[in-house]
């Protein structure tokens, strides 16, 4: 059973009940274990070719689809993934979808899988908006790997701008609390009854207004990147469940 309280970001300004007075908090490092609990790697690597091939494979496959994406060396340059995670990566994508795309029906069907006990629809129309940076409904293998490199094995920082970035539904540089309360409802309907403890149907909008009471400043009605990085940087708990995302994605 995973445990959660539906949000990626926990809840502001609640100690949590593993912290110890006077220890700093350190962002958890991700192990090959914690790597192995995202839903979108396993579904990758459960595809994935036998690792016994030779290394240069990877490289001479990357012309075999329609697609073409980068070396597997500017890659590596560019996300905090080795080669050879790379090369198993780019095996199980090519696998799932030779065309070197993936579409938002894939993203669904995913989570329909890991999530069987409750609604992943909507939550995986949301995450497939947040990985296709162009908006044209294909993700690349590309900005695959980018993005699960920043939800993984990025900095506070940069997973917090990511956040941002799913809860900022209609990309205009704002979070509304309407935006914020799809994504939770839609979270919690994809985790079902499997939180713990068992959540009210008005939880989702109780967080809400909690977090834009804590957030929005300037009280304007949203909340703004910066707003969003002070509040969550400041709020020990909320970098305490950064680790939360290893739940969802």
């Amino acid at each position: 059973m995973k445990v959660s309280d539906g949000s990626l970001l926990g809840e502001p300004g609640r100690t949590p009940l593993s912290k110890k007075e006077g220890v700093k908090w350190q962002r958890p490092r991700l192990t090959r274990q914690a790597l192995m609990r995202c839903c979108l790697v396993k579904w990758i690597l459960s595809s994935a070719a036998p690792q016994g091939s030779d290394s240069s494979d990877s490289e001479l496959e990357l012309s075999a689809v329609r697609h073409q994406p980068e070396g597997l060396d500017q890659l590596q340059a560019q996300t905090k993934f080795t080669k050879k995670e790379l090369q198993s990566l780019y095996r199980g994508f090519k696998n799932e979808c030779p065309t070197g795309l993936v579409d938002e029906d894939t993203f669904k069907l995913i989570y329909s899988q890991f999530f069987p006990q409750g609604d992943a629809t909507t939550y995986a129309h949301f995450l497939f908006n947040a990985f296709d940076a162009d908006g044209n409904g294909a993700i690349r293998f590309e900005d695959f790997v980018v993005g699960l490199s920043i939800l993984l094995r990025g900095t506070v920082h940069e997973k917090l701008k990511w956040a941002f970035n799913l809860y900022d539904i209609n990309k205009d540089g704002y979070i509304t609390k309407e935006e914020m309360l799809a994504i939770m409802k839609s979270i919690y309907d994809m985790m079902g009854r499997h939180t713990y403890p068992i959540l009210r149907e008005d939880a989702p909008l109780e967080h809400v207004e909690r977090f834009f009471q804590k957030m929005d400043r300037n009280q304007d009605g949203v909340v703004t990147i910066d707003e969003f990085l002070e509040t969550c940087q400041k709020d020990e708990n909320i970098m305490s469940s950064m680790q939360l995302f290893e739940n969802v994605i």
